[in-house]
């Protein structure tokens, strides 16, 4: 197996979406959205140009996303109080049901894949992942 960390990387990403698959299908929810649904969950009523800035995701992959969470149920969308001409989204009962169902799944993976480390390698790569995601953003965003 190749060991430079890009394909290292991509195989455990890979080996992760796979793992969580099953439970995607089990809860009912679609790739990429049960990010949306936690940050509903912890963050309250939110407008979709936020999740689209908070994910990093094009404000029409996020619509797309949003209405299918809302035919199944999972969200609802209300118009803003202060703003009519925006949309508010919200977490549903079901849509929280589906969200802890979810993070049960993303828990048991986890331990899955950390087996064998102990509590302090969980911190350092923890540590090492995030470092890494803020020097590829910070790259990204000093390029033209």
């Amino acid at each position: 197996m190749e060991r430079t960390f890009h394909m290292l990387l991509y195989r455990a990403f890979h080996a992760q979406r796979g793992a969580l698959r099953p439970c995607l299908a089990e809860v009912g929810l679609g790739a990429g959205q049960p990010k949306l649904l936690g940050y509903l969950s912890q963050n309250g009523p939110s407008r979709q140009r936020q999740l689209a800035d908070y994910f990093e995701i094009d404000p029409a992959a996020v619509c797309r996303m949003l209405d299918s969470l809302e035919k199944g149920g999972f969200v609802t969308r209300c118009i803003d109080g202060q703003d009519k001409r925006r949309d508010r989204v919200e977490i549903t009962l079901a849509g929280q049901t589906a969200y802890d169902a979810w993070r049960s799944c993303c828990r048991s993976m986890e331990e899955r894949m950390l087996d064998g480390f102990t509590q302090e390698e969980r911190e350092r790569f923890a540590d090492y992942l995030s470092r890494a995601y803020r020097n590829l953003k910070a790259a990204g965003e000093g390029q033209p």
